[in-house]
């Protein structure tokens, strides 16, 4: 086990999502001082459910926050699959399609997941909420930091944890667009009334280059709807108008069939609306002096992959373990990206290697889709050989280091 040194180094964690209170956990037990800041004004509850499959059900396990997580597991039992005509085609259970572990993968709300790690920090963390960093200075010996708010402080590191579109990223190395890699797909998730009776399941109608998807965590009264289209070029000018998103969406769905029109009825009225692309981030390194980044920042894998908070976990571990081990950041940093770049990119190829599964682009991939589901014998050589046993391997491929304070 490695000599952990324990200088009391301080250090500003941008984003408290996912990965930046796992940061602030870790980093705090290895006895940094630690800061994060947040734009939002509290930590944002609810939102659609994630997985914690593999090597990251470790990292909570650890974290002691198993049994709280276990008991918020949503549980969810059925994905239904239609024709494009409306019919049902057949219907999996979650892990034949994620190639996940029927009994060991954990599926939570984002917002329970948040609130969980927010807590494990029992008020021994700095938060600065409703702020974000404006400018960052990195003399070489301290990183200067200038706020939203007016606020300047000074840093030994800046860890940045904020994001797809992470505006620490782009502080350090420049305009997102080099590092960005379009995966072609536009998406809106929003939630509506729970007028279909669904309970722990999904129904997934699809034609070709769009998806439609009503997901039911427990019963209750609202659910998730969810609308995704393929469109050739990201639509940019749409992303600072939620009208133009709205309008949108909208075109693209002009079908009368199923719940569609319900649903982007739903859509326009919603007044929780999340539009974004579905992209991952590909970065030639993930720091630059004192400033690295974590989570969908530095690996952003899609939700085509369904491992972004995982990964996010395992990266959050690893890089304070790195940090709490080395003296030096630069050579934390560079251990840091040794073990998790090969974990990370494993997990960034699940999104295009089963991501028709959800979203055919092509009527030929939609045929082939649908002609595997109306077949249980191919369905269950496609579990033993296909997409399911690669996404199994590579959500368990990085075996954790045992750093010192770790359980």
């Amino acid at each position: 086990m490695p000599t952990v040194s324990r200088p009391a180094r301080r250090v500003l964690i941008s984003g408290a999502s996912i990965a930046g209170p796992a940061l602030a956990y870790w980093l705090d037990r290895y006895g940094f001082e630690v800061t994060v800041v947040e734009k939002a004004a509290t930590v944002r509850g609810g939102g659609y459910a994630v997985d914690i499959r593999g090597t990251a059900r470790e990292v909570v396990r650890r974290m002691s926050l198993l049994p709280r997580l276990l008991a918020a597991h949503v549980d969810t039992r059925r994905i239904t699959f239609l024709e494009p005509d409306g019919r049902t085609i057949g219907s999996l259970r979650p892990e034949q399609l994620t190639g996940g572990e029927a009994g060991l993968d954990l599926e939570v709300r984002r917002g329970d997941l948040a609130d969980a790690l927010q807590e494990s920090l029992g008020g021994r963390v700095e938060f600065l909420f409703g702020d974000s960093i404006a400018a960052l200075d990195d003399d070489g010996d301290t990183v200067h930091v200038e706020f939203d708010s007016g606020a300047r402080r000074s840093f030994d590191l800046v860890l940045g944890a904020d994001g797809l579109h992470s505006n620490t990223r782009r502080l350090t190395f420049g305009p997102e667009e080099p590092f960005h890699r379009y995966l072609g797909h536009a998406f809106a998730i929003f939630t509506l009334p729970n007028e279909f009776g669904l309970a722990h399941e999904a129904v997934i109608w699809n034609d070709v280059g769009r998806g439609a998807v009503l997901y039911g965590h427990a019963p209750a009264d609202r659910i998730h709807g969810f609308l995704t289209f393929t469109r050739d070029l990201p639509p940019f000018e749409a992303f600072r108008d939620p009208r133009a998103q709205r309008e949108l969406v909208a075109a693209s769905f002009p079908d009368r069939v199923w719940h569609v029109p319900h649903l982007v009825q739903a859509m326009r009225d919603a007044d929780d609306l999340f539009f974004d692309i579905v992209s991952q981030i590909h970065l030639p390194t993930w720091s630059r002096g004192r400033v690295a980044l974590a989570g969908d920042a530095a690996h952003a894998t899609s939700f085509l992959s369904g491992q972004g908070s995982s990964v996010a976990l395992v990266g959050a571990y690893v890089l304070a373990g790195e940090l709490a081990t080395h003296s030096d950041h630069t050579a934390a940093f560079a251990a840091y990206e040794h073990r998790m770049r090969p974990f990370a990119e494993l997990n960034q190829a699940l999104a295009t290697s089963g991501g028709t599964v959800v979203a055919p682009t092509t009527r030929e991939q939609l045929e082939a889709r649908n002609a595997l589901l109306r077949d249980p014998e191919a369905v269950a050589k496609e579990l033993a050989t296909g997409a399911a046993q690669a996404g199994r391997a590579a959500h368990s491929d990085l075996s954790l280091p045992d750093y010192a304070g770790a359980p």
